[in-house]
């Protein structure tokens, strides 16, 4: 019976669905092939043990048994297909970041495991029913079971819910930079219980996903561009006129250097130091720019520009008066 049923559905069902536009038939039909033959081979069986006539005991505990792998078999058919659907219609989604942009892959696996465990606790619990077990009082004496194993492993809950927290929050993504704890690296991966990172010395750092959780944790990756400081000193015989020469050529940098962000840029004559007539110079480096080599060219130009205008740099000094 069960080879019949599995090339009718091969020959017949398969082509005819396949004809058609909609993905959910197809998938319907290939998700509850394998259930509806194991339903087939349950129910022979039954008969066949109704017919032997093997006693009220064993027809009884068959009889359970039978209820028991029935409950399991629809219980296996839902959990096949909303695995199937959850492939079909999120995944690609979670691949195409346009889409669903909170959405990825680790978070569509939690979310296919979540979804699995709770089908699978249903059917489990359903079964048990059949067969008359209370369900309430052993659900109850797994509660107390279940707090003392809590109160024991708390820090391993304290994980778990943690990296649940880090998939619904998305503080930070899989290759992300971020500083945590003193920790400078790109994040390799995010787990149930612990967060994965390369640090920029190549080292491994492993860290508790409660700790992430309760940190302050800097998100390098999704700055917008990266703010540099300088301060430049001029010698003290740099005449106002050479100093506005000097904020001119930094001024300009980004038509030289297109990497910088002529937005929020700054030059101005700060400070009169103990040494040195003091210039702020702050500007941004753009995203996707080289955020080490854009600062070395920009140090590079200022050096070339500065020395071909005659503008000195001061260094630490020191005048003595000597009286005769």
């Amino acid at each position: 019976m069960n080879k019949i049923i599995d090339l009718l559905n091969k020959h017949i069902i398969q082509k005819f669905t396949a004809k058609t536009k909609n993905r959910l038939d197809d998938i319907l039909f290939k998700m509850l092939e394998a259930p509806v033959l194991l339903g087939i081979a349950l129910v022979a069986i039954w008969f066949a043990a109704r017919r032997l006539e093997l006693g009220t005991q064993v027809e009884t505990v068959i009889l359970k048994a039978y209820k028991v792998l029935t409950v399991i078999n629809i219980t296996w058919f839902a959990a096949r297909l909303i695995n199937a659907l959850l492939e079909e219609y999120l995944a690609p989604k979670a691949a195409d970041k346009t889409t669903l942009k909170h959405l990825d892959n680790h978070l569509l696996s939690i979310l296919r495991r979540t979804i699995l465990a709770v089908i699978w606790s249903l059917g489990i619990v359903m079964a048990l029913n059949n067969v008359g077990v209370n369900v309430a009082t052993l659900i109850a004496g797994l509660g107390i079971g279940g707090l003392a194993f809590a109160l024991a492993a708390q820090d391993t809950i304290k994980n778990i819910f943690g990296g649940f927290t880090i998939f619904t929050d998305r503080p930070f993504r899989i290759g992300d930079r971020i500083k945590v704890d003193g920790f400078d690296g790109f994040v390799e991966d995010i787990g149930i219980r612990s967060t994965r990172l390369r640090t920029l010395e190549k080292r491994l750092v492993t860290i508790p996903n409660f700790k992430l959780v309760e940190a302050s944790v800097e998100n390098i990756s999704e700055e917008h561009k990266r703010r540099v400081m300088l301060k430049l000193g001029l010698t003290y015989n740099t005449t106002p006129a050479k100093m506005n020469q000097a904020l001119e050529i930094l001024r300009a940098l980004p038509e030289i250097i297109p990497e910088i962000d002529e937005k929020d840029m700054v030059a101005v004559f700060s400070d009169f130091s103990d040494h040195a007539l003091v210039i702020t110079f702050v500007y941004f480096v753009k995203k996707h720019a080289d955020v080490m080599e854009i600062p070395s060219q920009v140090n590079f130009e200022i050096l070339r520009s500065f020395n071909e205008a005659g503008l000195d740099f001061a260094f630490p000094t020191q005048t003595i008066y000597l009286e005769k």
